[in-house]
């Protein structure tokens, strides 16, 4: 009897055979027949996965995304029972940092996505591409239920903060990709300005503040 085939399984092989290569290669020397070798399958199976590279690479970030969402839970489990909201934001900006090699990965490639995402219209017209509003949406809402705890210095405005927020966390991490500052100095200067933002002995608050979403729901193949 045939060996029934693990549609997701297989797809799932595929993407962490892009990851290995892009790492290694830089995600512009990519193409689909390298990550078939990679995979140990046929061209035709990855082309059968996925019809073209845009759709292998925007799945291959998004399973990127699932490890990172894995990465901030594992950070507020790290952190208590009760975490509270600014331990909370914290696990979401300081997870990005590259700080080891599957971080490192994961913003090496979201940043190369976005920069061939500028003159490349298939990969443009990808979905991937909004999940800056996404973590931005996430992040505003999470300084909203601080704020309504009282738990915000004066005058911190959400949406602006969220915004500013996750630039400095993309900066700083190129910042340590390229070896201008190393991940303590990094983490310090997201603390410092963290310690601004919420008022002091907020480390800990309400529980059930919301998480950023490991994955959207739409796949590359459609499903």
């Amino acid at each position: 009897m045939p060996k029934r085939v693990d549609h997701a399984e297989r797809r799932t092989e595929i993407a962490e055979a892009l990851v290995r290569v892009a790492g290694r290669r830089g995600l512009h020397a990519v193409g689909m027949r390298d990550v078939a070798a990679e995979a140990g399958v046929s061209l035709r199976l990855v082309q059968y996965y996925f019809e073209t590279k845009e759709k292998l690479l925007l799945y291959g970030l998004e399973h990127l995304a699932e490890r990172f969402g894995e990465r901030v839970s594992a950070r507020l489990r790290a952190a208590g029972d009760d975490p509270g909201p600014r331990a909370t934001v914290e696990a979401l900006l300081m997870a990005a940092l590259p700080t080891d090699d599957e971080s490192r990965t994961f913003h090496h490639l979201y940043t190369s996505y976005a920069v061939m995402a500028v003159h490349d219209r298939a990969l443009a017209a990808q979905p991937f591409i909004k999940n800056p509003d996404a973590a931005e949406d996430a992040l505003t809402g999470l300084l909203r239920q601080a704020q309504d705890a009282d738990l915000l210095e004066p005058g911190v405005e959400p949406r602006l903060e969220a915004t500013a927020l996750l630039a400095m966390s993309a900066g700083l991490g190129t910042g340590v990709l390229v070896g201008q500052r190393d991940p303590e100095s990094a983490a310090a200067v997201l603390d410092h300005h963290l310690n601004r933002v919420f008022r002091t002995g907020t480390a800990t608050g309400p529980r059930h503040i919301g998480v950023l979403p490991a994955r959207h729901d739409q796949r590359a193949d459609g499903s």
